[in-house]
């Protein structure tokens, strides 16, 4: 505490989050790809404690149900299954079922939206993609790691995709009123949130960053999905917070793109000492 004529002076304090984060500070990240030999493609990706794996088969012929659907498609189809293993939680703390319930059901959707919105479809007529996630531990933003684990996936598959489809989370943990664009001068919204900061009172958005759409806008696509816990969200509100995940998007997809470039060369090193 600073004193200014004789007088004691509060000195502003940054606010540091539970795990010594700052509020617009990302996780820590680290990312493999190729590390399911059976699949055509596949990554596992750990940001915090959350941990993905992420594999894809195809592009191959439908079978089943969409076999019938595939005689006059133009595009090919994605097929999504998003699982949760039963020992994710920890702390003796058990999934009944791993996939299957609702709200897998709704990211199997969410993801396959997003997946179609990078993947080159028209490139795979009457052929389908097989995108299967799965969340090995939660802790916080795990929807947003298995969108990233899904695009290394794709890339290390050799599946043609526009750009990146990047995800972060952005938590309202305090019913608090934003003062400035960042946010982050209250700590009241919270960029990756682990478990603790999504289960505190709020609410949570899930922007996924997609290519951009080339109109006369020039604006970045973006994929928005929302759950809280009895808080609403102004609409006011919304750019602001959209605007600063799509920021922490654009340094996730650094960390990614660099972790890509060092698998490709890597694998071209190998095969030029294999020949």
């Amino acid at each position: 505490m600073e004193q200014r004529n004789g007088n004691p002076v509060l000195q502003k304090v940054a606010f540091v989050r539970g795990d010594g984060r700052s509020p617009s500070e990302i996780r820590h990240i680290s990312a493999r790809l190729g590390v399911f030999g059976q699949a055509d493609g596949s990554a596992y990706l750990q940001q915090g404690l959350t941990k993905v794996l992420a594999t894809v088969y195809g592009p191959h012929q439908p079978r089943g149900k969409s076999a019938g659907n595939m005689l006059k498609a133009v595009k090919g189809i994605v097929n999504c299954q998003y699982s949760t293993a039963v020992f994710s939680f920890g702390a003796g703390v058990r999934k009944k079922r791993p996939r299957g319930d609702r709200k897998s059901q709704e990211r199997e959707q969410q993801l396959r939206h997003a997946m179609e919105a990078i993947i080159n479809l028209e490139l795979f007529a009457k052929s389908q993609i097989d995108i299967f996630i799965e969340v090995l531990q939660v802790d916080g933003s795990e929807f947003c790691v298995a969108v990233n684990a899904a695009t290394l996936a794709l890339i290390d598959a050799g599946i043609p995709i526009k750009d990146y489809a990047i995800a972060c989370s952005i938590t309202v943990a305090d019913d608090v009123t934003e003062k400035d664009e960042e946010g982050a001068q209250d700590g009241g919204s919270l960029i990756d949130a682990n478990w603790v900061e999504e289960c505190s009172p709020g609410f949570t958005l899930s922007i996924v960053s997609l290519p951009k759409v080339v109109d006369e806008t020039q604006t970045q696509s973006s994929l928005i999905l929302a759950h809280g816990a009895g808080r609403r969200l102004h609409l006011s509100r919304l750019e602001a917070l959209r605007q600063r995940a799509l920021d922490a998007c654009k340094d996730i997809r650094d960390i990614l793109d660099a972790v890509v470039r060092n698998h490709l060369h890597t694998h071209a090193a190998i095969q030029s000492v294999e020949k």
